[in-house]
């Protein structure tokens, strides 16, 4: 779980909501059902417009991305697994690898380490996985794009909400009843709008991209290590290279690991 996600988003709504308390504000006065359905369902329906469904429901499905964790070891990890891979490739070789790709669970590893078992040059598999991983990242950032275009949406939504109030509260001046009511719904729909598109759709889009970065590097270190077995280069040489590609704070983990 991805506690920072959770922690953020608290903290933005009990600050907002905190500070109309604060000013002698109450939380009834912004829960109107009626702005709720003219923000959310017009910007879900713009949304709907904009994208094919296959994105929307990809989008739908990758946003459980921004509550989860990444793992800090993760890239460390993989590290030692083609490392793992390439000195029973060394003492073994190559075709060894394929009792041990059986036991792997990530597609692009699996692939890649089929690939080197199956004799296929090193320029070919580098044309291959770079195929791939373009290919993962176009498609990976269309999830983000959904949200960021949400994000652009809700405030005109919003807007359009406030003017549909305005014409409400304009049809009923002779009825001083009905006007607070079409007021309320005005002022409100313009801060779902806003803070909807700025406190979750644009931050969410922002993480998402982030975490699928991440995803892509891990694939650009598979890509490498398996390379370096394919071509026989020795593990310590392989290791050397994938340190590259981790953060600092990934490199001095992996240093305490191997130390202790």
């Amino acid at each position: 779980m991805d506690i920072l996600t959770i922690v953020g988003l608290v903290i933005a709504v009990a600050s907002i909501v905190g500070g109309m308390i604060l000013e002698g504000g109450h939380v009834g006065s912004i829960v109107q059902p009626t702005a709720a359905i003219i923000v959310f369902g017009g910007t879900f329906g713009a949304i709907c417009v904009s994208f094919p469904l296959s994105i929307v429901k990809a989008a739908m499905k990758d946003a459980v991305k921004a509550f989860r964790n990444v793992p800090a070891h993760d890239s460390s990890e993989l590290i030692k697994q083609i490392i793992k891979f390439a000195q029973v490739a060394r003492k073994e070789g190559l075709l060894a690898l394929e009792e041990a790709s059986r036991a792997i669970n990530d597609p692009f590893m699996k692939k890649s380490l089929n690939l080197v078992v199956d004799g296929v040059d090193a320029k070919v598999i580098r044309s291959i996985l770079e195929s791939d991983i373009a290919h993962d990242e176009e498609f990976g950032h269309r999830s983000a794009k959904v949200f960021e275009s949400a994000g652009a949406y809700c405030p005109t939504v919003g807007i359009l909400g406030a003017v549909l109030g305005l014409i409400h509260v304009m049809e009923n001046l002779s009825d001083p009843s009905k006007l607070g009511g079409g007021i309320a719904v005005a002022f409100v729909a313009t801060v779902y709008g806003v803070a909807a598109a700025n406190l979750v759709f644009l931050p969410l889009g922002s993480k998402l991209k982030v975490k699928h970065r991440i995803e892509i590097v891990q694939h650009e270190l598979v890509m490498e290590g398996v390379l370096g077995i394919q071509t026989g280069e020795q593990p310590n040489i392989i290791e050397e290279r994938l340190r590259s590609l981790l953060t600092e704070r990934e490199k001095h983990a992996l240093q305490a690991e191997q130390k202790a």
